[in-house]
């Protein structure tokens, strides 16, 4: 019987995950990627619970363990960098069992991207221009460079923006609900002080200003402001923008400004929510931030892309071809679970910038409380332990003897 073959659009977690567990039940797989190359960069993401576990099956703990950068400790300071609260990431490592990490999002993105290839075809440097879904037929896409092609199943993985969420389903404006803030984040190399170790977090009503130390001598900044504006789309608007909201900032604000100006490499975005009444239409479905995004935020959307992508494929395993009855039931597997965090992500979005003095001193008080032993697992248990129970699907281990080319 022919294999079926996917479209994966999207090339950062979601993608890449899938593309491994969809060739482990014998499907044939291809990423579209926008951006020329892998992307770096970008911001740190804290990785436990079911998407740890499966990482695990994938093989891929030892490398996510060296490439990690896990801080033993949380420091909001003061303008003249007093100490005003912290705790240690222990809290983390009790309620997850110590099965827990803080990495880069891009290089979680190449593990899951080395993993599924050589068994998947990657093509970088264009996206999907054109659907036309064909039912039993498949779906007809064009490609901006690489012309006409034909699938099986189309899977927009590509994010916050999704190109065929909006081809398939409709505008942004439909499934977004912003939050109220904006999150920037940068790198810079050789900035002093370093801290290794900890997260350093100073911050105004409304605005905070986050500092950590990477490997090879680099320093991420974060940087979360309260935000309802439209997007910036240069580079020299968003740095206007940082700018304006943080010059009379005290603490590092002036140094971190500094290398703001140097940098040409700013994440900027919204954070946001998408929330879709429906993650499949026909033969085209979403997972992912484009799908379900709970906001970079609340710190576990690449865990539950890998989650996602586990539960799709393996329900397109499980159904044996008939692909609604299997997009019907990954939809129904995990909306619930799903909805619980995004609600948990709502009631986090201000936890890191309170727009009030009130709120800034309340912070404070919370982050200092969690150092209190076993307090952790009250406060923020609930929001941390993975409840959800996974199939043990019909997929087969490995994703690398399906010689399919790369692009």
């Amino acid at each position: 019987m022919q294999r079926k073959t996917a479209l994966i659009s999207g090339a950062g977690v979601a993608g890449p995950a899938l593309a491994y567990w969809l060739t482990a039940a014998g499907w044939k797989t291809t990423i579209v990627e926008r951006a020329p190359a892998v992307r770096d960069g970008g911001y740190v993401i804290d990785f436990w619970g079911l998407g740890y576990d499966l990482a695990e099956r994938m093989g891929l703990l030892d490398e996510i363990q060296r490439v990690s950068c896990t801080a033993r400790e949380l420091r909001v300071v003061g303008d003249h960098g007093q100490r005003l609260a912290s705790f240690g990431v222990g809290v983390f490592n009790e309620l997850t069992n110590g099965r827990y990490a803080t990495l880069m999002r891009s290089d979680l993105s190449k593990l899951l991207l080395k993993a599924a290839t050589p068994a998947t075809e990657v093509i970088f440097g264009d996206e999907i221009e054109a659907l036309s879904d064909e039912g039993d037929a498949g779906v007809n896409v064009r490609l901006r460079n690489g012309g006409a092609r034909r699938f099986d199943l189309v899977i927009g993985a590509d994010g916050l923006h999704s190109r065929v969420r909006q081809l398939a389903f409709g505008p942004q404006d439909r499934f977004e609900k912003p939050l109220g803030y904006a999150v920037a984040a940068f790198q810079a190399a050789g900035y002093r002080p370093r801290d290794p170790g900890v997260y350093m977090i100073y911050g105004k009503p409304g605005r905070m200003l986050g500092r950590f130390a990477l490997p090879e001598d680099r320093t991420l900044f974060l940087l979360m402001f309260s935000f309802d504006g439209a997007l910036l789309t240069t580079l020299a608007e968003q740095k206007a923008l940082v700018r304006s909201l943080y010059r009379d900032g005290d603490w590092e604000t002036a140094d971190v400004l500094d290398r703001l100006e140097q940098t040409e490499d700013l994440y900027l975005d919204r954070a946001s929510q998408i929330v879709a009444p429906t993650w499949s239409k026909g033969r085209v479905a979403l997972i992912g931030d484009a799908a379900f995004s709970v906001s970079l935020l609340a710190g576990q959307g690449s865990a539950l892309a890998v989650v996602a992508a586990y539960v799709l494929a393996g329900e397109l395993a499980r159904c044996d071809g008939r692909i609604d009855e299997a997009l019907a039931a990954y939809e129904r597997r995990l909306r619930a679970y799903i909805e619980m965090k995004q609600a948990g992500a709502k009631r986090f979005a201000g936890a890191l910038a309170p727009r009030t003095r009130l709120g800034t001193w309340f912070r404070n008080l919370v982050v200092q409380m969690l150092a209190i032993p076993g307090l952790a697992r009250v406060a923020v248990g609930r929001e941390i332990i993975d409840r959800l129970q996974l199939p043990d699907y019909p997929l087969r281990s490995g994703a690398s003897d399906s010689g399919v080319s790369r692009g």
